[in-house]
């Protein structure tokens, strides 16, 4: 039988109907952790981290179209934080604001996962197939752990703000020039560089350990949160190197990306979102 065009009002509202069922019935399950019944941890090795890499680019050329698309917001949205922190009030806060965005970069991969999960079981993959996020068992797991990681964010710019002040002191720079100057020929600003980043390895290592695998897991199996989340923390105890040097290699995609004004994104993001998914294959059994 041929397919037809369906009416895009109805099939918003289907959609919006199953994704509040899933919500509804994920919620109760957010809480739940049978630790006695873990996911398996496999031994990972720097081999692995390169087939994820060429697993996850494979899966950029075979859904370009579809991946630009679908990241296509995040390139502008993080254009719309980079015009946001021009504000003569928030320059002391670009540059944390910029590699905050590693941080929620998960959330934000979420739906090259489902594509990536798509495409893995064969057929034909379309971009509207990452709105099967919405349809997914785990939702309401997804959308916390989602809200931990923003407000995870939020406190890193805090404390950003915090060490800008005990260093650079409470006034505000005179341009971003000027900040500039500031935090590259003084002692003081060098003082700032290095606890920031300090301080930031941190917070980065924090969101690794928790969302490393957690998010795929939660796409592909029905399990609470505190399980995807300690079954994350367990792939990187138990292999601490691999996935620290993983951490490493986003963190440079992602900077390498950012550089010509975060258009970089477009290829970056989709690469490591369905690199992010075999990744979670070689490390979950």
């Amino acid at each position: 039988m041929a397919k037809t065009i369906g009416n895009p009002i109805s099939w918003a509202a289907q959609n919006i109907g199953a994704t509040s069922d899933h919500i509804a019935e994920s919620v109760t399950r957010i809480g739940s952790a049978d630790t006695r019944h873990l996911p398996v941890v496999q031994t990972l090795t720097l081999s692995d981290l390169r087939f994820c890499l060429r697993a996850g680019y494979q899966d950029f050329l075979e859904t370009r179209a579809d991946a630009i698309f679908v990241v296509l917001i995040y390139p502008i949205a993080g254009l719309l934080m980079f015009g946001f922190g021009l504000n003569r009030n928030l320059v002391p806060l670009l540059a944390p604001l910029i590699a905050g965005f590693a941080l929620i970069g998960p959330v934000a991969a979420v739906g090259l996962y489902e594509i990536s999960r798509k495409r893995e079981q064969g057929g034909e993959v379309h971009w509207l197939d990452a709105l099967g996020v919405f349809r997914s068992p785990s939702f309401g797991a997804i959308l916390a752990l989602g809200f931990y990681l923003v407000m995870l964010l939020l406190i890193w710019l805090m404390v950003a703000q915090s060490i800008y002040v005990h260093t650079l002191g409470p006034d505000l720079p005179a341009s971003l020039g000027a900040f500039v100057t500031q935090v590259f020929t003084t002692s003081t600003g060098w003082t700032m560089i290095v606890a920031g980043n300090a301080v930031g390895f941190l917070f980065a290592l924090v969101a690794l350990a928790i969302s490393v695998v957690s998010f795929p897991l939660l796409l592909d199996r029905k399990v609470g949160l505190p399980v995807a989340v300690v079954t994350s923390a367990r792939v990187l105890r138990h292999n601490p190197g691999v996935i620290l040097t993983w951490g490493f290699i986003v963190a440079a995609m992602l900077f390498v990306g950012a550089i010509p004004i975060l258009l970089g994104l477009i290829v970056v993001m989709p690469v490591l979102g369905h690199a992010t998914w075999h990744l979670y294959r070689r490390a979950v059994v």
